[in-house]
């Protein structure tokens, strides 16, 4: 039988924002009390900004953490477009210090996005993964041939998708993790919400496969039966 994501509803994004701060600290420190790092991916866009900004106030070991990238636009270093330079500022100093960007700025993306494949964990602690009003994930966006991709851990995507291409790990790289963390909120994403709970592959994230998948959405964008 098929895995099933576990949702948790909270007020609204201020309380998903704080939740999942907590929940990647919990994570952290159950992967150290093994004697390992904790090795998580972090997802782009607005919604989880104020996420990565409230890690500082968690209890964390940076030294024995790394932070790789679910996905990025191919735009020039320091570009309000980077999801690179969001997490920047949204993150401590010393947590800076444990990212591990997409090298997005290299002239051969094919190649580069195969040496960052060859960099990656053997599997990753924790993925975070936001949803699209379309239903995208990462940067696997509907349409575009990098849903096919098979036989890589990260890819780019064949066309632009709002005007940039994309760098991103592949459906086989996300089932390899360990843990899933979403963070879903607001109102617009409540139907693509709906469909990811369905297990609808008629959207991108609702082919992605897991073993452990937690939703954190607000009232907004929970569906409701939630």
């Amino acid at each position: 039988m098929a895995a099933e994501h576990r949702l948790e509803v909270l007020a609204n994004a201020d309380a998903v924002a704080t939740r999942g701060a907590e929940l990647i600290a919990e994570v952290s420190r159950d992967v150290a009390e093994h004697g390992d790092r904790f090795e998580l991916a972090a997802s782009g866009g607005r919604t989880p900004w104020a996420m990565y900004g409230q890690l500082e106030d968690q209890t964390m070991d940076w030294q024995w953490t790394e932070i790789f990238q679910t996905d990025e636009r191919v735009a020039p270093s320091g570009s309000d477009e980077r999801n690179l330079t969001h997490l920047i500022l949204s993150l401590s100093l010393e947590a800076q210090m444990a990212l591990r960007p997409m090298p997005v700025g290299e002239p051969e993306l094919e190649e580069a996005a195969e040496r960052y494949g060859n960099s990656l964990p053997e599997a990753f602690d924790l993925i975070h993964l936001g949803l699209g009003p379309d239903g995208h994930t990462a940067s696997l966006v509907p349409g575009d041939p990098v849903l096919e991709v098979d036989d890589r851990r990260v890819a780019v995507t064949e066309g632009e998708y709002q005007g940039t291409r994309r760098m991103t790990l592949t459906f086989l790289e996300l089932a390899r993790a360990r843990r899933l963390l979403w963070i879903v909120t607001g109102e617009e994403k409540r139907e693509p919400l709906g469909k990811l709970l369905a297990r609808d592959r008629s959207i991108p994230a609702g082919r992605v496969e897991f073993s452990d998948s937690l939703i954190l959405a607000d009232r907004e964008a929970a569906p409701d039966a939630a």
